[in-house]
């Protein structure tokens, strides 16, 4: 009988390595499935282990941390290579799939692992855990009835400013809150984007290091968003997780 394919969300940002620290994003039980389990699949092998670390400090591993196998799956892993990712879940062991940040398979390349599970009847459960782009929906004020996640924009000036009218266009016609994320370190240029880009009276926000100490939210109209930065006054998130959001008025 196959084994489970565990969907394990993880922080979206650095936390102290402390008692508790992960009590907040995720629940007991999720860190406790967490811990028993002894092959993971996420997209660095590195920041995985650090991750398992922080379960340990208030779950104990059921394996010492350098007998816990950990396969990489990330844009560079060919399809062919899925196969042998789920072939221990195929031989009865359970396993953890791990984001980078927040939840597997949503912006993450592990969507193609759990399609083929589903493929071959192997069981996914996905747990409880922060997800960046539904913490910016409920925070933003924007229409939280229908949205689309539209990933990364195109680096091309001319394309990226035409994809987002025809999205803003569609957001006005449809009342569908629009988000997208960009490169933190491309924030900056990415804001000015909107703003250029939509009409005065659209609503942006922009949304960082949610979850954090750090966390900031703000939702202006693009009008207000164009003179604060004329201003010179950039919003605080240089090379921080932001996750953008719009909708058409």
């Amino acid at each position: 009988m196959p084994g489970t394919l565990y969907l394990i969300p993880n922080t979206l940002g650095p936390t102290d390595a402390a008692p508790g620290a992960l009590s907040h994003v995720l629940p007991g039980q999720v860190q406790a499935i967490t811990s028993q389990l002894g092959y993971f699949v996420a997209e660095n092998a590195k920041t995985a282990r650090a991750f398992l670390k922080l379960i340990a400090i208030d779950h104990p591993l059921a394996k010492p941390l350098q007998e816990i196998q950990i396969a990489e799956l990330n844009v560079n892993t060919p399809a062919a290579a899925l196969e042998q990712l789920l072939a221990p879940l195929l031989a009865g062991e359970d396993a953890g799939l791990v984001s980078e940040a927040g939840v597997p398979a949503v912006a993450d390349p592990g969507a193609d692992l759990v399609r083929l599970a589903h493929q071959h009847g192997v069981t996914v459960r996905p747990l409880v855990g922060p997800s960046s782009l539904l913490l910016a929906v409920m925070a933003s004020g924007l229409n939280g009835q229908s949205f689309a996640f539209n990933g990364y924009l195109p680096t091309d000036a001319a394309a990226r400013t035409k994809r987002i009218r025809d999205l803003e266009a569609r957001s006005r016609s449809e009342k569908q809150t629009q988000l997208l994320i960009e490169t933190p370190y491309r924030n900056g240029q990415m804001l000015e984007a909107l703003v250029t880009g939509c009409q005065p009276g659209t609503l942006v926000c922009v949304a960082t290091d949610l979850s954090l100490a750090s966390e900031s939210v703000r939702t202006m109209t693009a009008a207000k968003w164009k003179a604060q930065l004329a201003g010179g006054k950039m919003p605080d998130f240089h090379k921080k997780p932001t996750v953008f959001l719009f909708l058409g008025q």
